[in-house]
């Protein structure tokens, strides 16, 4: 999802959706088009609620998976640093992307695919 043309290698699971310029305008199309069961991936802890609440599941790039268990927490805890930092009160935000999380990232996305195959196999 963009709201400008990317270019993407021609793959047979894969398209590219463009929607108009505006805050929010991906992450609303995103969430009107997830279905129970998918995945998205997404640093937008936001999105991330949007999305668990339809019964979708929702993975940070670093390897966090959001749950129905999880997100209001994150989302409390995001607004709140939110509010700490737009005051002043803290500055800064996550740790540079690592090796360490893009190893965290596919272990996750890893299990998360086996978990969902298993889930699948077990009710055909």
């Amino acid at each position: 999802m963009a709201n400008k043309p990317l270019r993407l290698e021609k793959l047979a699971n894969l398209s590219l959706i463009l929607v108009p310029e505006g805050s929010d305008v991906a992450d609303d199309r995103i969430a009107e088009l997830v279905k129970p069961g998918d995945l998205v991936i997404t640093a937008d802890i936001p999105l991330a609620d949007r999305v668990v609440a339809k019964k979708a599941f929702a993975m940070n790039p670093r390897g966090k998976l959001y749950t129905e268990h999880n997100i209001k927490d994150r989302l409390a805890m995001r607004n709140l640093l939110n509010e700490l930092r737009d005051n002043g009160m803290m500055t800064g935000g996550p740790a540079e992307f690592s090796k360490k999380d893009r190893q965290a990232f596919a272990n996750q996305l890893d299990s998360f695919l086996i978990r969902q195959l298993k889930l699948e196999n077990s009710t055909k």
